[in-house]
């Protein structure tokens, strides 16, 4: 199959592409910058200069292949617009490609993310693949609000005759690529702060993938996905945030303490990351597995802490 990649040289996509070709795809990723191209070559992909800015471009790459797998988005509008303005920007680029795919049956897949059923509480239950994307008015998740406008967008093109389908990306992706996390946050936080913190007891739950699998995700729902579905890339369905900053801490030297709630926006605390610490994600990967017969099989969060990357030997 011959496969258009966006966000090749991201820390998902750098994996997509070499699980895509050591399947015997062909890939094209999309590449706006000389560095970008050198990277998407050594990963085995043939280039093609453009951004996201061109729908036309995009289109046209679209309908050149015989699948898309999407997990670019607008970095550079971040700073100014926030995620909001950066799922604004993606509708359309999902519209474009619903225009070059439509009534043709090729496979559209895009990254989404994982969000909680329930208020994101502790007795949230565990998401599932046939749970929707949370409303647009939902209060607990800013950030998964705006990106779920995108998932919607995809997963509409299924009525046009677009082999679509939305994989949810766990909270935390690791691997000895992770650069850019939510775990590197949590370690340099607790280097910053001289202990491993976490909310309240700590007994809410996030939920974790190494990004090796969720790039054999990716290629299985490409190859066989069936259209207007949602899958979950997750490994650890949901480890209590208190156990992930004890392992931190273990590894650092330092104790692992609770923040009281009412003091984690004070500084020296979590900060920014308050609002998303404090919440439960347990999720199930059910349905993925049965349906695509995908199975995790790289390490789970907690033994992937000693992969080198995140605490590395001197």
């Amino acid at each position: 199959m011959r496969v258009f990649v966006t966000g090749g040289t991201g820390h998902s996509g750098s994996h997509i592409i070499p699980e895509l070709v050591g399947a015997g795809h062909e890939v094209t990723g999309l590449a706006r910058s000389d560095e970008a191209a050198t990277t998407l070559s050594a990963l085995g992909a043939t280039v093609r200069r453009g951004d996201l800015r061109d729908l036309d471009g995009l289109k046209e790459a679209a309908s050149d292949a015989d699948g898309v797998i999407h997990v670019a988005h607008r970095q550079d509008l971040l700073p100014s617009g926030g995620i909001d303005a950066v799922a604004a920007a993606e509708v359309p680029i999902m519209l474009a490609y619903g225009e070059a795919l439509a009534g043709t049956g090729k496979p559209l897949v895009a990254a989404g993310s994982i969000g909680s059923p329930g208020n994101g509480g502790i007795l949230a239950r565990p998401a599932t693949e046939e749970d929707p994307a949370l409303p647009v008015g939902d209060e607990h998740r800013g950030t998964l609000r705006a990106r779920n406008v995108v998932e919607t967008a995809v997963i509409g093109l299924a009525e046009r005759g677009v082999r679509s389908s939305v994989v949810r990306i766990a909270n935390i992706a690791h691997s000895t690529a992770d650069r850019a996390g939510f775990l590197p946050m949590l370690i340099a936080l607790a280097k910053e702060k001289g202990f491993a913190g976490y909310p309240g007891d700590g007994a809410n739950m996030w939920n974790a993938v190494h990004v090796r699998d969720v790039a054999s995700l990716f290629r299985l729902a490409l190859e066989k996905g069936p259209a207007g579905r949602y899958w979950h890339a997750v490994g650890d369905g949901g480890i209590p945030v208190r156990e992930i900053a004890e392992a931190i801490g273990s590894r650092l030297g330092l104790p692992a303490a609770s923040v009281p709630l009412d003091e984690l926006m004070l500084p020296g605390h979590f900060g920014f990351l308050a609002n998303v610490v404090t919440q439960s994600y347990p999720v199930s990967n059910l349905i993925s597995r049965r349906t695509l017969g995908w199975e995790p099989a790289r390490p789970g969060l907690l033994a992937d802490l000693d992969n080198g990357r995140y605490f590395p030997v001197s």
